[in-house]
């Protein structure tokens, strides 16, 4: 018999154990897709318990009852949230009316430009490009027997938003009691390790929401007011996106910025668009430079192709919700990982 060559052998040994790693992952990846009314409200409420277990320390240390402190934390968040929600919505819907023409205005431009411009396509090409562009997207919300209808929709997102709410508040309140359980089943050897990974994620979490919403209000300040200033149209809605978009690192500061310069471009000239092009460009640069090192610490040292893939990815497994969470979880999961390669000595665990 032939002997094998040496390289062949190598990678035909790294071959099949990369297939076993593909198919777990895929095989991982369809178990998130069918539980994901289950995983990502547990992801949110992962996010929500960074937001109150401060305040309800703060209560606890103050004799509060872990109970009544945790109840405290959750009504109070929930009366901010509404109340921003209350002084920020009105506006928001009322100039959103103004966004769609400007937006349609911004494609139909678009249009002409790839018919007259120097391109010079065929109209008839370009209207059936756009048109199945149309009909992509009024597929993806279409109501047939292969998508959930818009009932089960509306179903799923209040009985998401009451799970969540549910986990966070004992994630709050029996979080220790929690993190001593789990720790028991650890081997006694392992549980410094373990415990270690467990603070490494808590800590991304916490230091990726704070500032991603750091973040968030800077930019959506900024930009809202060089809308505002130029005259365009929309600004309070471009704002509160810029907003949102700052909790999809990179690709929603991307998206953010175009779309505030197509609204002003389409409302106020091109100067103006000039004019919010770069303060957008200069606000990100800074953002990304100088302020986001600086909020986000070690939480967040992905390269941006890391990002892009993590953001497509989560959108595919679990739509805008897969995408938002999409970032802090491989965030989680790379820190954990340089948690567990840490060797530092022992942890007094608590048994």
């Amino acid at each position: 018999m032939t002997p094998v060559h040496p390289v062949v052998e190598r990678l035909a040994s790294w071959s099949w154990r990369l297939l076993v790693i593909g198919g777990a992952a895929f095989v991982l990846g369809l178990a998130a897709a069918r539980l994901r009314l289950v995983l990502l409200p547990l992801g949110v409420a992962f996010l929500l318990a960074t937001v109150l277990v401060p305040p309800t320390r703060w209560l606890v240390a103050r004799r509060v009852r872990p109970l009544l402190a945790t109840w405290i934390s959750v009504l109070v968040f929930l009366g901010v949230l509404g109340a921003v929600c209350f002084a920020v919505l009105p506006p928001v819907v009322d100039q959103f009316s103004d966004l769609s023409p400007a937006l349609t205005e911004a494609l139909d431009d678009g249009e002409r430009w790839l018919v007259d411009g120097p391109l010079g396509l065929e109209a008839d090409t370009v209207a059936d490009l756009r048109e199945r562009l149309e009909e992509s997207g009024d597929r993806a919300f279409a109501t047939d027997g292969a998508l959930l209808d818009s009932a089960v929709i509306v179903g799923e997102v209040v009985a998401g938003a009451i799970l969540t709410l549910v986990i966070a508040f004992f994630l709050v309140k029996d979080g220790p009691v929690l993190q001593r359980w789990v720790l028991g089943r650890v081997p006694a050897v392992h549980r410094p390790r373990a415990q270690r990974m467990g603070s490494a994620a808590w800590s991304t979490l916490g230091h990726y929401l704070a500032g991603a919403a750091t973040l968030g209000v800077v930019e959506a300040v900024i930009i809202g007011v060089a809308l505002a200033v130029t005259g365009s149209a929309a600004a309070v809605p471009v704002a509160a996106i810029t907003f949102l978009a700052a909790f999809f690192p990179f690709v929603g500061a991307l998206v953010a910025g175009i779309l505030a310069v197509v609204v002003s471009l389409v409302s106020s000239g091109p100067e103006a668009a000039l004019i919010v092009a770069i303060v957008a460009i200069v606000v990100q640069q800074f953002d990304n430079d100088l302020l986001a090192p600086l909020v986000y610490g070690r939480a967040l040292h992905l390269h941006p192709l890391v990002v892009i893939l993590a953001v497509a990815g989560g959108a595919a497994v679990g739509g805008f919700l897969g995408a938002f969470l999409a970032v802090p979880v491989t965030a989680i999961v790379v820190n954990t990982a340089g948690a567990a390669s840490d060797t530092p000595g022992p942890v007094e665990v608590d048994p």
